[in-house]
């Protein structure tokens, strides 16, 4: 079979057209796959040297194939988006109806041309075509409503643009009639002409009078329709009032076009109801801007998207926009941001629209209401844009019973003034953006009184608290009052509510801490009238703990603000609520040397529920974009941490992201060996490139300017494993080859000339970006070619200037010239961890530096010298990157956060951090004064006294690493033991050496004072225990046990024996006098951990990792109980003071509360876990101890806990900056503690009373 010469004209016609825009490669695919094309023909096509001659040899090829042929390449160019084109080729597509007949119908009968710039709706279309194939049977009433300008004219006559339509149901013909808002007199007129028209059609004695009153133009009407023109279909346009449809009412066929859906309840006969949709489908909206722009659509500028973002496909706003922009092709930008900003009424200029026609609609829309509900509907201007509202809002805000407000929204919804989300339990109402600007145009001066009004009805209906529901009314109100409050210029009320701890710990339960941290930004101009310090004071305590108010169970708010700055107006509410409330016997715990702890942290984020890979900020600083290893890409707001988006991105972990250059674009690789493209602002995917890489994508990133827009990525592939993508390829523009093993990174010069890769062949290669050569090779490896091992280089960037490039390298960094590849600086961290990742500041000589160890380090590269420890992560540090500006720093880690730090704030002494291996007591008759002593990360020890944790003596750097510490309070001393096993006293504060004690010969992990300070022992992982009389260098060595010695206690306070334990799960007596051992016990299959001595010297109990602990009888040394019921290791335990209970923790977070006198289990804490995904404690319970009268106990794990012992409940929650605490030193009248975290930081806590 030939080509039809309707379809061989159309190719030829529009021959051009083809050849300039599509691409061969992407339509054959379909054509294979319909059978129309082979294989051979395909490769034939492909060998043509360009675009260009491919499309004209598929072109040659199709005008000697067959209809089924064009048919197919029709349909390719529809699914690969050529609208434009198969537009041009539709009209001749073999086997369709002609359409002259059909035209020649709708014209005789009034119906409307298409307009100038008309897309297809099929799905519409079909729908109204199924409804009118029922009027068929029985003549009736298909209404097609929505709200002005969503095209219902359009599509109803479109619809009846049908051959097969017109034959089967409608042979008499369609008659359009245009009805818009009239009275009688207008109506008569109407019908008048539509009866001329209908008589004129038949023989000229058929000419009768014109009817002179309604009723006679009606049966005029039916007549005609009845008897001369049976089987016809009536279409009435835009029907105001159900009194007009009564003139029609004449058992026929109407189709009616309504902003009011029940309209023809008032009439007799079938009914049948179709909503059009206010908006159109994205690619609908696009053909229409492409159409109005005489362009491609996928040819249309990125704005285009977010222009049909903004008009919410509105047929209407969508046609305004395309008129301007087919005047003014060079405006997209500014469109775009007059949306953004709802600038409606400056958008006005259209051929096919009149915006004020819509402005009419909407008045004579709510004209037809009833004066009550006129005055209820102006309410609805106090919304805000894109907001869904419950009716119960509503029935609190116009005082009415929900029932009648469902009633009065719903006749608001038949009349197509609101809209409901009907997929929501209870429905949820909204307006669109047109009907909400004409609401604000039209009472723009009542605005001010409404949100007042809001604001009052609130108050009055929640005057005893605030809703606590969490359904859709709380949601509103917690979400949109201070909103209102705002509106409402209701400043002193907003200032009251927002600067109030209640109302904080309220929302931040119920929405979570970006909506409030927004809210400080949003409304901070009004609120630093108030107090600007106020206003950063409770901004700067929810960015810092917004992590913590996402815990499951919801932490106590007042605990919280207890660690902020005495200064703080956030601190003050607190104490103050904690003082009224310890009055009822709540605790709580100030934190009393907080003011010595100096932190660059702004905000933390928690935006993944698996470890953060890798984060970016965009450009512009306002955004950033993080993914990992739950396949996730979300973007956040870098001022509050509010989601914008979250997009299951990849079939695998991702491990990059990326920005482009002028934020528009975000780039995701993937070990699913996928990159791809997505629109920032919309999440959608743009592309996917994920044939050339054959391994895991390591590594994404953009050219830093959008000049030339390039992606460079990585992979572990051996060879081609550095590609550069060009956007508007389906395939890579060029391939890097020179790496022979895994590159793990890449990075563009400032510049853009050149592409630097990081590769496991322990190598830094520079590429010019221009030609993709190669142009040098820093050979790193060279620096450790010693280590006679690996040496992968895991990052490489580019200064500022782009003179130098910076390496990471195991756990250093080097600085090279990139001109002579000289190492112009080394910066060996001395860290045990690797170093992860580094990036340099655009802005200043600043480096920061990613650890394994949780760290990240803050380096001054011209001075070589370490500025600031950015302490806080509590695993593994996987990104560091600096803003544009370099004010900002952002880390990522496998703890599942995002961290800010303002980099402004650099100051040297951040960089000292405490050890947890600690000491200290406490003097109760010197006013509760205590010591505490510890090593800090410069090996130096340190000892810090009183309520502010002062620093009273520092010592030199040790040579060995301190592991061990103790005090003596007379004389007044500290003990320190190293890993090269010497034991060091001191004399505090001059330093004074009064002891080194040698006799270990490895890591010494325990010591302490005993017997009024005369005596220390000290015990070693070379499985020995020295008990020292230091004052006269005497020495009793203990030998016996076969490993290391952790964990040894005298069995009575100035007693001579002493108890050891082992990790070899041996107990054994010693005698400190002659060094006899009295007692061996093998008391456990796996290593002890703990022990401890029942007050009273009775009992001691030992725990180990064989998940057990053990009660002994001192005297006997039975074993009087085995405790069993843990399901991990049992690391800690503590006897009651009154001897009867023994507490014991594990390494899954559980204590376990037991009699001793029975053995028996009492009670279980920590079954309340602190969110899904952590163990009961946040980790291992290191440390316990209970209350001088045995009603309290405090545990210590990843945080402190304070438990009520009779009910096995938390009392309260400290929550320090770090985790994994190791120890709690308490006070006698258990009102002070003293614990340090792992990054360091010491907390000096005290009871509140």
């Amino acid at each position: 079979m030939m080509l039809d010469e309707g379809a061989r004209s159309s190719l030829l016609r529009f021959r051009r057209n083809l050849k300039q825009d599509i691409k061969p490669t992407y339509l054959m695919d379909h054509m294979i796959s319909d059978g129309v094309l082979s294989e051979e023909e395909e490769e034939r096509i492909s060998a043509q040297p360009n675009r260009k001659e491919q499309a004209e040899a598929l072109l040659e090829l199709l005008l000697k194939k067959d209809n089924n042929a064009f048919i197919s390449f029709y349909n390719a160019l529809v699914k690969e988006q050529y609208y434009d084109l198969a537009n041009m080729l539709h009209g001749d597509l073999p086997g369709s109806n002609s359409t002259s007949d059909v035209q020649v119908v709708l014209s005789a009968g009034g119906v409307p041309q298409r307009p100038v710039v008309f897309v297809s709706r099929p799905e519409m279309i079909n729908r109204i075509r199924e409804n009118l194939h029922y009027l068929r049977k029985e003549p009736g009433w298909v209404t097609v409503f929505g709200m002005a300008g969503s095209g219902k004219s359009v599509l109803a006559a479109e619809a009846v643009r049908d051959q097969g339509l017109i034959e089967d149901c409608f042979p008499g013909g369609i008659h359009w009639l245009s009805i818009g808002q009239l009275d009688k007199a207008d109506l008569l007129v109407k019908i008048q002409a539509l009866c001329f028209r209908l008589e004129q059609s038949l023989d000229s004695q058929s000419l009768q009078r014109s009817p002179t009153s309604l009723d006679e133009a009606k049966e005029r009407l039916r007549f005609l329709v009845m008897r001369r023109y049976p089987r016809s279909l009536l279409i009435l346009d835009d029907i105001w009032d159900s009194t007009v449809l009564k003139s029609f009412d004449i058992h026929c066929c109407i189709l009616l076009t309504t902003r009011n859906r029940s309209l023809a309840d008032s009439v007799s006969g079938a009914k049948y109801v179709i909503e059009v949709e206010s908006g159109l489908e994205d690619n609908k909206a696009l053909e229409i801007l492409a159409l109005y722009t005489k362009s491609a659509q996928e040819g249309l500028p990125e704005e285009a998207r977010s222009i049909v973002r903004e008009c919410k496909g509105s047929p209407l706003v969508v046609s305004l926009i395309g008129a301007l922009l087919k005047e003014k092709p060079d405006r997209w930008s500014y469109y775009l941001r007059q949306l953004q900003q709802k600038q409606f009424k400056r958008i006005r200029k259209s051929s096919s629209y009149d915006y004020d026609a819509l402005d009419q609609a909407m008045a004579a829309s709510i004209e037809v209401l009833p004066e009550e509900h006129r005055e209820l509907y102006r309410d609805l201007a106090v919304l805000e844009p894109d907001v869904k509202i419950p009716a119960k809002v509503l029935s609190i805000l116009w005082d009415l019973e929900p029932e009648e407000v469902e009633d009065i929204l719903e006749e608001f919804v038949n009349k197509s003034l609101l809209f409901v989300d009907n997929h929501r339990k209870p429905q949820l109402y909204y307006l669109h953006d047109l009907q909400l600007d004409f609401l604000v145009e039209q009472n723009r001066a009542q605005l001010e009184n409404l949100h007042t009004k809001v604001v009052r009805q609130y108050q009055q209906h929640y005057s005893q608290a605030p809703p606590t529901s969490k359904d859709d009314e709380c949601l509103y109100w917690i979400r949109f009052l201070t909103y209102h409050m705002a509106k409402a210029n209701l400043c002193q009320e907003l200032y009251s509510l927002m600067f109030s701890l209640d109302w904080v710990a309220h929302k931040a339960q119920i929405l979570g801490p970006a909506h409030l941290i927004n809210d400080f930004v949003e409304y901070g101009a009004i609120l630093d009238k108030k107090n600007s310090n106020v206003r950063s004071h409770f901004q700067e305590f929810l960015s810092l703990n917004g992590h913590q108010l996402e815990q499951n169970p919801f932490p106590d708010v007042v605990q919280l603000a207890l660690s902020q700055p005495q200064v703080s107006e956030v601190y003050k509410q607190a104490l103050q609520q904690a003082q009224e409330r310890a009055k009822n016997g709540k605790v709580y715990f100030d934190w009393l040397n907080k003011s010595s702890v100096e932190s660059l942290s702004r905000l933390v984020i928690h935006p993944h529920q698996g470890s953060v890979y890798a984060a970016c900020f965009s450009h512009d600083g306002a955004k950033i974009a993080s993914c990992g290893a739950r396949k996730t890409l979300k973007v956040f707001r870098s001022t509050s941490g509010e989601k914008l988006i979250e997009i299951q991105a990849h079939d695998d972990e991702i491990l990059s992201c990326a920005f482009s250059p002028d934020d528009r674009l975000l780039a995701t690789c993937s070990s699913d060996r996928k990159v791809k493209v997505w629109n920032a602002e919309r999440g959608m995917l743009l592309r996917v490139f994920e044939v050339e890489h054959q391994e895991q994508v390591n590594h994404c990133q953009f050219t830093n300017t959008p000049r030339r827009l390039l992606l460079a990525t990585c992979s572990n592939d051996n060879f081609l494993n550095v590609k550069l993508w060009n956007l508007n390829k389906p395939s890579s523009q060029n391939t890097m080859f020179g790496h022979v093993e895994p590159v793990n990174h890449c990075c563009f010069s400032p510049d853009d000339t050149y592409l630097s890769t990081s590769s496991n062949d322990g190598t830094v290669k520079l590429f010019q970006v221009s030609s993709a050569n190669e142009w040098k090779t820093i050979k790193v490896r060279d620096w450790y070619a010693d280590a006679g091992e690996e040496v992968p280089v895991k990052c490489s960037t580019w200064t500022g200037d782009g003179k130098r490039v910076v390496c990471a390298i195991r756990s250093a960094i080097l600085v090279m010239d990139v001109k002579t590849l000289h190492v112009l600086l080394e910066i060996r961290t001395g860290r045990l961890s690797m170093v992860q990742y580094c990036d340099v500041c655009p802005t200043s000589n600043l480096l920061a530096i990613a650890f394994s160890n949780y760290a990240v380090e803050l380096w001054d590269l011209e001075e070589n010298k370490k500025m600031a420890d950015c302490s806080g992560h509590l695993s593994w540090v996987q990104r560091v990157q600096f803003s544009r500006d370099g004010s900002q720093l952002l880390s990522c880690s496998d703890d599942q956060t995002v961290r800010l730090w303002e980099t402004n704030q650099v100051h040297v002494t951040s960089a000292v951090r405490l050890k947890r291996d600690s000491d200290a007591f406490f003097n109760p008759g010197e006013d509760g004064e205590f010591m505490v002593s510890a090593a800090d990360n410069c090996n130096r020890l340190q000892v810090c006294a009183g309520r502010a944790g002062s620093l009273i003596f520092q010592s030199e750097e040790i040579a060995s690493r301190i592991r061990c510490t103790c005090l003596c309070s007379k004389p007044l001393a500290v003990a320190f033991g190293t890993e090269d096993g010497t034991v060091q006293i001191l004399s505090i504060p001059s330093g004074k050496v009064l002891a080194t004690l040698l006799g270990h010969t490895k890591t010494v992990l325990q010591c302490q004072f005993f017997h009024a300070g005369h005596t220390l022992i000290t015990s070693s992982e070379d499985t020995t225990i020295n008990v020292w009389r230091w004052q006269s260098l005497e020495r009793l060595l203990l030998r016996g046990h076969k490993e290391q010695v952790r964990c040894f206690s005298l069995l009575s306070p100035a007693g001579t024996r002493l108890l050891s334990c082992s990790f070899d799960g041996t107990v054994k007596v010693w005698d400190l006098e002659s060094g006899e051992e009295l007692q061996h016990i093998e008391a456990h299959r796996g290593a002890i951990l703990s022990c401890h001595v029942s007050p009273d010297g009775r009992f001691f109990t030992t725990t180990s990792a064989d998940k057990t602990a053990k009660v002994w009888q001192n005297e006997s040394w039975h074993c009087v109980h085995v405790l069993c019921g843990h399901q991990d290791c049992v690391r800690s335990c503590r006897f009651s003071w009154d001897g009867r209970l023994l507490a014991t923790g594990d390494d899954r977070g559980e204590i376990r509360l037991w009699s001793v006198a029975e053995g028996s289990l009492l009670k279980i804490c920590s079954r309340a876990g602190k969110d899904g995904l952590d163990s009961l404690h946040g980790g291992w319970v290191t440390d316990l101890h209970f209350s001088p009268d045995d009603s309290l106990l405090v545990s210590t794990g990843a945080y402190v806990k304070w438990w009520d012992v009779d009910k096995g409940e938390a009392l309260q929650t400290f929550n320090p900056t770090g985790s994994a605490l190791k120890k709690v030193h308490v006070s006698p009248d258990f009102s002070t503690f003293i614990t340090i975290d792992n990054v360091g930081i010491l907390y000096i806590l005290q009871r509140v009373v």
